[in-house]
């Protein structure tokens, strides 16, 4: 009974003195571990051996089988964070991810047995469905509680949540490939044993983040930060719509749109990425010297991930600045450009000039993410935030299926049928990915502030926020009030920098090993 009182929304209260800036590595410890999810496709080879160890089998499983595990977390991300969202905001963050944990990294360890068991329904079912329910519920409750902290930088609060998610590949492949050449022998291909110590390793991380996510009090802000309404250019309502009420707003179903259109553009072609350059920039094409090798394409998928992971903290940190609806048009106008720009760079064969595409659009696609969130919280208010932005993230689960499926079944068509090169065969993809973004655009164009009678509460008259204190000020401040303190300056000082370098190392050891294959891109 201890273990459900210390998760329950009560005693995650902060105390007095509790400095902000302890919130932020929390939520990365849970997002850097989701974030995995994106990495999944190292499995999928070993995956098809499990029987045959060295070459696949005729009874091992096919890509196209194992394709569906994807498929399925997304869905299930999107599903129970729509679900469970309300939950979340009654019950609170800890609550929450204690029971993500459970459940994603649970989800490992029943896919370690149906690896084990050669049962695909047991790892649809482990990664797949409840591996998705602990993405979905570890998804908004961090970000959630970051909007409550940080009521006057949403954007750069979300980004700093959101970019652990777009960079937990970086982390999970170069660990997952480790794993499996240590476990590796001529009887397994090592993918029972290493989903096993992944599930117990992001367990033990995920529970930093329990233990140290705290929640502000009902009446607690910034010190120096006044609430009220921002500039009406940049739609900032004052107050907060409830989330049944949002679901029946024009804007809601706007901003769907906005984050389906602006992901199935991205996501169709971050599954494929790999695939897509070996094949526009494959011998027959550019020829033997220019072509890119399968190590250079894995340096291509690692700099795509690191810029979706800086991507979703760059653009929204931005957002602060110019507003969500600015940003979100230069995602989707200058990336439908990017979008009818790739099959004539690949006509060029120029590399570098097809990666700094790339990199640009995945960066917009990882921002879109971020800055959601604080789109949100601008239109509806931050009492509900996370529940509204679960019930957005069915968004993303359709994405999860319509841009795969776009790129995927339309090449194959190309190529079986109309018998076209596969370098030729991305050109209409393209094309489509940027009307989708256009049509984005036109969504985003409509976007208007949320009428006055949505609202439980609505006070026009606050005023202005004045400029908030920068970081070093805020935690002096904060830590210093001899009121509302106790702590030593060592003790909060050692603290706070032991409580980052647990969630940054591992992100600096990633982003390392990824730069190091990117530079067979450019050898």
């Amino acid at each position: 009974m201890k273990l459900f009182s210390f998760l329950s929304r009560e005693h995650s209260i902060a105390k007095p003195g509790f400095n902000r800036w302890l919130v932020p590595p929390a939520a990365l410890a849970i997002h850097l571990c989701i974030g995995q999810i994106y990495a999944y496709s190292v499995f999928n080879k070993p995956m098809t051996q499990i029987i045959g160890i060295s070459t696949s089998a005729p009874d091992d499983w096919k890509f196209t089988t194992l394709g569906w595990i994807f498929s399925i977390a997304l869905f299930m991300l999107g599903a129970s964070a729509a679900l469970f969202g309300k939950w979340v905001e009654r019950e609170g963050p800890r609550k929450a991810m204690f029971v993500s944990a459970l459940c994603f990294s649970g989800g490992f360890l029943i896919s370690a047995l149906g690896v084990r068991l050669h049962q695909i329904w047991m790892v649809y079912l482990g990664n797949g469905v409840l591996g998705g329910v602990g993405l979905g519920l570890g998804y908004i409750s961090p970000v959630s509680t970051l909007i409550k902290w940080f009521p006057d930088k949403p954007g750069m609060a979300t980004g700093m949540a959101i970019m652990g998610f777009g960079g937990g590949a970086m982390i999970a492949s170069p660990l997952s490939v480790t794993l499996m050449d240590t476990f590796k022998s001529v009887s397994s291909t090592g993918v029972a044993s290493t989903l096993l110590c992944i599930g117990i390793i992001y367990f033990c991380f995920m529970m930093f983040g329990v233990f140290t996510v705290r929640v502000p009090a009902k009446d607690w802000k910034p010190e120096g930060w006044t609430p009220g309404l921002t500039l009406k250019q940049n739609m900032v309502s004052h107050g907060y719509v409830d989330a049944d009420t949002a679901i029946r707003t024009p804007q809601f179903y706007l901003l769907f749109g906005v984050l389906m259109l602006n992901v199935t553009a991205g996501i169709g072609v971050l599954g494929q990425a790999s695939v897509m350059i070996q094949e526009l920039f494959s011998i027959a094409s550019v020829g033997e010297k220019m072509a890119v090798t399968v190590a250079a394409a894995g340096g291509f998928v690692g700099l795509l991930s690191l810029f979706n992971m800086a991507g979703r903290f760059f653009w929204s940190s931005l957002s602060d600045k110019i507003g969500r609806r600015k940003t979100y048009n230069i995602f989707f106008l200058i990336g439908a450009l990017l979008y009818v720009a790739i099959p004539i760079i690949g006509n060029t064969g120029s590399v570098e000039l097809f990666v700094l595409c790339f990199c640009l659009i995945i960066s917009m696609y990882g921002g879109g993410f971020a800055t959601i969130p604080a789109y949100l919280r601008d239109l509806f208010g931050t009492t509900q935030v996370g529940a509204i932005h679960g019930r957005l993230l069915l968004a993303w689960s359709a994405a999860a299926i319509i841009g795969p499926v776009l790129i995927n079944y339309i090449r194959d068509y190309q190529i079986e049928t109309l018998l076209m090169p596969p370098s030729k065969a991305y050109s209409i993809t393209m094309y489509i990915m940027a009307g989708l973004l256009i049509l984005g655009f036109i969504c985003n164009s409509l976007v208007k502030p949320v009428l006055q009678k949505h609202f439980v509460i609505s006070d026009a008259k606050s005023p202005e926020p004045s400029d908030s204190n920068s970081f070093v000020n805020e935690m002096n401040q904060s830590h210093l009030n001899k009121n509302i303190s106790t702590d030593t300056n060592y003790s909060f000082y050692i603290k706070l920098l032991l409580a980052w370098l647990f969630v940054v190392t591992p992100m600096i050891w990633g982003i390392t090993q990824t730069l190091i294959k990117s530079l067979a891109l450019f050898n």
